[in-house]
């Protein structure tokens, strides 16, 4: 009697739809190890500096990322959040600064300070992904908590520079922008919007003008007015400010000249009635000496007013990177990245938990857009090109004990090997090693195995055959390309293989 099943018997009927979620990304060996090249450019900077690294986790309390989470009444708008078994609010963290303040307020008593520290991760983002704009991305961090000096700010800024130069952005092709949230406090003043009861008008008008290399100073002029629908028929809400207030903003952000002198001229006339706005222009002032003192006012470094930043944790100073190169895509357009990192002066955000006043200052590295953007210069150099194992081949299944000990052989002496696990032949096994990128295998038949050798198959070399140029050539790299060894010799000869090549 045979059972009765109510299995489907079709197995596709039950199959789950292999999908990537909206605004994730995969990432191969290739750019994995082209990442990593990059990240230890990067470390090796900060550390220059004398930041010293910190990690804080991926989840915080939702309360510890507080009022300035994108959107301020709704815990899951703009980060992902969640309840624990106990109730409480949980969130992935928006960013890498706000852990930091938690980090620091937590840990206050024990730190040095000034603490000086950087962080690399993940943060994520509950936003409506597009082009170039991931739920999932990576940046690098530098921090400096407890330095009230605008001096702190300027070194973020000569920072920054040094950065993008030590991963391959050529002097020219950037530019460090300065500016102060206390001037754009001044100009708030000076339309009526200061004040806690204007706090989510202020951020509209932040996120407004932090959009004017975007969508242009009349974008802008939308924005900050009734709203502006953009070419994809998606329409966002403006601050709803009058005609005046625009033209006050919008000489604020157009307020950079020819000359710093003009330009700090250009600051002082628009915020002249607010203390506030006239501090900021001073500590710009101040800014721009140190950074002439450093030697990094020969364009690298600039006083922007357009340079905002949409946060609305930034309390001074704030900067932004940005590469103005342009090249073509694949496709022939015209690409230019923009803004690859960014930051400012947060007094505020360790002060929430501490109750008293902690100045502190950072900027971070978009990490992937950065890495698109070296990608598209050519300056992923063959250092960051993943190489693959050296792969051992199974002739005889029979011996897979004998395979095994000369990959722990190589494992034994820094080779990175593996051993070919499949059940192809040796066809199949040899496209094996070229898709794992491997520079060479190893080979030991009956007869080789009897001799105490091996074979070496260079694998690069052994590809450019056909293009010896006559016969002698062909017959001296094909030597080359495969040879016998003894096996008390194959790791010197995996070496030279490796050398040729890496």
């Amino acid at each position: 009697m045979t059972a009765h099943s109510d299995a489907p018997k079709d197995n596709a009927a039950r199959k789950v739809e292999a999908r990537l979620p909206r605004g994730l990304a995969d990432r191969g060996p290739s750019e994995l190890a082209a990442m990593r090249g990059m990240l230890e450019k990067i470390r090796a900077t900060f550390e220059l500096y004398g930041f010293e690294a910190v990690e804080t986790p991926f989840i915080e309390y939702t309360d510890a990322l507080g009022k300035f989470l994108p959107d301020q009444d709704r815990p899951n708008e703009g980060v992902f959040s969640f309840q624990d078994d106990d109730d409480q609010w949980l969130s992935l963290r928006y960013d890498l600064t706000a852990p930091l303040a938690r980090y620091v307020a937590e840990n206050f008593d024990k730190l040095s300070k000034p603490y000086r520290s950087y962080r690399n991760g993940f943060v994520f983002r509950n936003e409506k992904p597009g082009p170039g704009r991931f739920r999932q991305f990576m940046q690098f961090d530098a921090d400096t908590v407890g330095a009230p000096s605008v001096a702190a700010d300027a070194e973020i800024a000569m920072l920054m520079a040094d950065t993008l130069e030590a991963v391959g952005i050529a002097r020219g092709d950037y530019v460090i922008k300065v500016n102060n949230r206390k001037v754009l406090d001044g100009v708030m003043e000076a339309i009526g919007l200061a004040g806690d009861d204007n706090a989510a008008r202020r951020l509209i008008v932040l996120r407004a003008i932090d959009k004017l290399d975007k969508v242009g100073p009349e974008g802008v002029r939308d924005l900050l007015g009734k709203g502006r629908m953009d070419p994809s028929g998606d329409f966002t809400k403006g601050a709803g400010l009058e005609s005046k207030a625009i033209e006050t903003i919008l000489a604020f952000t157009a307020a950079r000249a020819e000359t710093l002198t003009a330009t700090f001229k250009n600051l002082h006339a628009v915020v002249a009635s607010s203390a506030r706005g006239i501090e900021g222009v001073i500590e710009l002032e101040e800014i721009a000496s140190l950074v002439k003192a450093g030697g990094y006012d020969d364009g690298r470094v600039l006083i922007d007013p357009s340079v905002v930043r949409g946060l609305e944790y930034y309390t001074g100073p704030v900067f932004e990177a940005e590469l103005t190169f342009e090249v073509k895509d694949e496709d022939g357009k015209l690409v230019r990245f923009g803004a690859v990192a960014g930051g400012g002066r947060y007094d505020g955000l360790v002060a929430r938990f501490r109750g008293e006043p902690v100045p502190a200052t950072g900027f971070s590295v978009g990490v992937s857009r950065l890495l698109a953007a070296l990608s598209i210069l050519g300056k992923l150099g063959t250092e960051n090109e993943a190489v693959g194992p050296v792969v051992v081949l199974v002739m005889d299944k029979d011996q897979t004990a004998s395979y095994q000990r000369l990959v722990s052989v190589l494992r034994q002496n820094g080779i990175p090997a593996e051993l070919y696990l499949g059940g192809s032949g040796m066809k199949a096994q040899m496209k094996y090693a070229d898709r794992r990128g491997s520079v060479c295998v190893v080979i030991q038949g009956s007869d080789e195995r009897e001799k105490g050798e091996v074979q070496i198959k260079d694998l690069v070399l052994g590809a450019t055959l056909s293009s010896a140029p006559d016969r002698e050539a062909y017959l001296k790299q094909q030597a080359e390309a495969q040879f016998a060894v003894p096996e008390a010799e194959m790791i010197a000869a995996v070496r030279k293989v490796l050398a040729r090549h890496c």
